[in-house]
Order: structure tokens, then C-alpha cells, then sequence
């Protein structure tokens, strides 16, 4: 696999992780997300079709390259975890409301409220 041919389109960024798009040229061929601690970068690569474990290779090596030191983030090591699978939808609460389904709001249980300092926990 041709490293100048992979890009990686950045999908979300947080204090912690970010989300890519792998692309071969015009070709969405899989994702990546990666989650940085304070000693090592995990990466979990899910790839949407059958490469070789040498491409699976190339991949992480760019992405280390392109991605992960780039990010000026101290690390001892990059672990990844590699999947072949299928993209079989993407889901949202948007796409629940839009197919007339209710968006799930999961109510506070006693124990989240002890937590919060709203209510005494229940003796018994």
C-alpha cells in the first residue's frame, strides 16, 4: 500500500481522542480512532475491506507518522487493535426523532443523585 495515497479526514477531536476517516485516494476504506493517556496512544483501526497484515502495517506506520506525533503528546508506546468489518449504518438521536422513535433520557437513580450531593443515600 501506497503511504502518499492514504489520508486520514479528522471526524471529531476531543481533549483525549480523535476520529478518522481512512481514505485510499477518493475511497473511504476505513476508520480510525485514537485515545491518548498520559503514557501511551491507543488506536482501533476498523478496516472495510481485506489488506494484507504488511498494508495493515504501512497504516499504522503512517498513522504514527502523520497523526499520533504529531499531536506533541509524550508516549511510551502505540498500541493498535485491527478489524475488518462492515459499516452497517450510522445512528444518531437526529435519526431516532426523524423515524418517530423517542430519544432515551436514562432518569437519575438514587445512586447518581448521592453522587451529585442531591439526596442521602438509603439506609437499610
Amino acid at each position: 500500500m501506497d503511504k502518499s495515497a492514504i489520508r486520514f479526514d479528522r471526524q471529531y477531536r476531543t481533549v483525549a481522542s480523535e476520529g478518522y476517516n481512512v481514505r485510499r485516494e477518493n475511497e473511504r476504506i476505513g476508520r480510525l480512532d485514537l485515545h491518548f493517556t498520559a503514557q501511551s496512544v491507543h488506536g482501533t483501526l476498523v478496516l472495510l475491506e481485506d489488506v494484507s497484515e504488511q498494508d495493515i502495517l504501512v497504516l499504522i506506520e503512517h498513522a504514527d507518522e502523520s497523526l499520533v506525533l504529531s499531536a506533541e503528546v509524550p508516549r511510551e508506546d502505540f498500541y493498535v487493535t485491527a478489524f475488518r468489518g462492515e459499516e452497517v449504518g450510522f445512528y444518531s438521536d437526529d435519526f431516532q426523532a426523524e423515524r418517530g422513535g423517542g430519544v432515551a433520557v436514562r432518569q437519575a437513580s438514587s445512586v447518581d443523585e448521592t453522587l451529585s450531593g442531591q439526596a442521602e443515600p438509603n439506609s437499610a
